[in-house]
């Protein structure tokens, strides 16, 4: 069974997709993102699923993705923001190299724009994120084995940060 190098948890729009990709181009390895599995499996965006299914339906698309990817990926896995909701989830990524990357509101703002392409900040995006961090945060700092801010920090910056905390050396 393979396992993850390292695996990448937080909110929505804090960078995980670009900070995995270039921390699987540093160490020499894979990147994989569950939700672009989910996108790929289902043939429709996570908005279009939302809408249609609802959130619980997706939560369990999510909850399968993660539990596969964590069984055969070998390299850099970066998990949907939501994804440490599940407490099987979290259950599994106990051992597992975590990195939380964090940011707060004014960041996210910056980054997503609080758009209404994120399916769970369409009213009143401003608060919504603040609610989903407050009920989040404690998750994601359970199954974090560091914790990497990333407010006013370049993407490369965030991965030497990654790097660093996780002491892992470079292919």
């Amino acid at each position: 069974m393979s396992r993850p190098v390292l695996v990448l948890v937080g909110p929505m729009g804090v960078g995980k997709s670009t900070v995995g990709a270039l921390l699987a181009e540093r160490l020499d390895s894979g990147y994989r993102d569950t939700d672009e599995d989910i996108v790929t499996a289902e043939g429709r965006t996570i908005a279009e699923i939302f809408v249609e299914e609802g959130e619980d339906a997706f939560r369990a698309l999510e909850k399968a993705a993660v539990h596969r990817a964590l069984g055969a990926h070998d390299g850099v896995l970066a998990l949907g923001g939501g994804a440490i909701l599940d407490a099987d989830t979290r259950a599994l990524l106990a051992g597992h190299r975590v990195v939380y990357l964090s940011m707060d509101v004014e960041e996210a703002v910056k980054r997503t724009g609080l758009n209404a392409a994120r399916p769970l900040l369409a009213v009143n995006p401003r608060k919504q994120w603040r609610e989903l961090m407050e009920a989040r945060r404690h998750l994601y700092e359970s199954v974090a084995t560091a914790v990497v801010a990333t407010d006013g920090r370049t993407p490369e910056e965030v991965t030497q940060a990654a790097l660093d905390a996780l002491e892992l050396k470079e292919a």
